[in-house]
């Protein structure tokens, strides 16, 4: 008898405990949030990014191994997390190897913590904000772009995500040590306004040609061993064979389609390691779509943005 009451008691604690599970998975459970918050669109996100970017730089070089050729960066208030375009399972630490390593993940506490100092984040200076996918930040680093990142759709959505990108190139952390030359018809100033187009980073030139001349007279030249100038960052991305930055700064070419020159051989001058932004369809490279309800199409990339750049000003 106490055996027959036994079974029945556990028999309904069994009962009660599936209809709370079974109630548990109907509950809805929290969502992700909408939209983004004031933190992930304001300035203080890309300090966040730039932290990040400068932890990664100087972790790979103490531990002698190569950058990794990271092509996206995505960042909410709870984690920040780099694509890559190879995977890679073994992140150095504090990073976390996600997605069978095509992701690698970092806690913004972690880069707030006493650690060793970073680097300056040289070969992703050219890693910017191209929008939001609901509460996330989406930068992309333009340079990965084996051509031309043409951008299309209707022209005041177009000229706003072109212009914000630009901006931001100025005047965030992560591209302090970026160079931006603005070509052709776009050199008359109404592309940009405010404190950006007095940097000394900024410069015009009335063809591609002559931008791409300018900027190799530049940097003509590695810095001499021994010489102050010669870093540890010079050494690391020049002994990579994913970064050919070579110790000069990465440089930003904007340009209208309809100036875009047609010739075979006209993007020669274009190193590795630099980008070339283009307003209108370019006939190679990434090409991209800005529409009306401000979303932005990546193409290749596959990334999703439901706000770009442009309308977060």
């Amino acid at each position: 008898m106490i055996w027959y009451v036994l079974a029945v008691v556990l028999g309904l604690a069994l009962i009660g405990a599936v209809a709370a599970l079974v109630v548990t998975e109907r509950r809805p459970r929290p969502s992700k949030p909408a939209t983004a918050s004031a933190a992930v669109v304001g300035r203080e996100a890309l300090d966040v990014v730039n932290a990040g970017l400068r932890r990664l730089t100087g972790e790979c070089l103490r531990s002698s191994r190569p950058l990794p050729d990271l092509y996206a960066v995505v960042y909410s208030e709870e984690r920040l997390g780099l694509l890559l375009a190879g995977a890679e399972e073994d992140a150095p630490a504090p990073w976390t190897a996600e997605a069978d390593g095509e992701r690698w993940t970092i806690s913004p506490d972690d880069l707030h913590r006493p650690g060793p100092e970073g680097e300056p984040a040289l070969p992703y200076s050219l890693t910017v904000t191209v929008g939001l996918d609901g509460p996330d930040r989406v930068l992309v680093d333009l340079s990965r772009a084996s051509g031309p990142v043409s951008v299309t759709g209707p022209d005041q959505e177009v000229r706003s995500l072109v212009r914000a990108v630009v901006a931001e190139a100025l005047a965030s952390p992560v591209g302090a040590l970026a160079e931006v030359t603005l070509v052709g018809s776009l050199t008359d100033g109404r592309l940009l306004s405010g404190d950006e187009a007095r940097t000394s980073r900024l410069h015009d030139a009335a063809s591609l040609e002559e931008a791409f001349a300018m900027a190799a007279s530049a940097g003509s030249g590695a810095p001499e061993p021994g010489s102050h100038d010669v870093t540890q960052i010079f050494r690391l991305i020049e002994g990579s064979s994913r970064i050919a930055v070579q110790g000069e700064a990465p440089h930003l070419f904007v340009v209208d389609a309809s100036q875009l020159p047609r010739r075979e051989g006209a993007l020669a001058g274009l190193r590795r390691g630099d980008a070339l932004l283009v307003i209108g369809e370019a006939p190679t490279g990434w090409r991209w779509r800005a529409d009306a309800d401000g979303s932005l199409d990546t193409g290749p990339l596959g990334l999703e943005v439901t706000r770009h750049a442009g309308q977060l000003a």
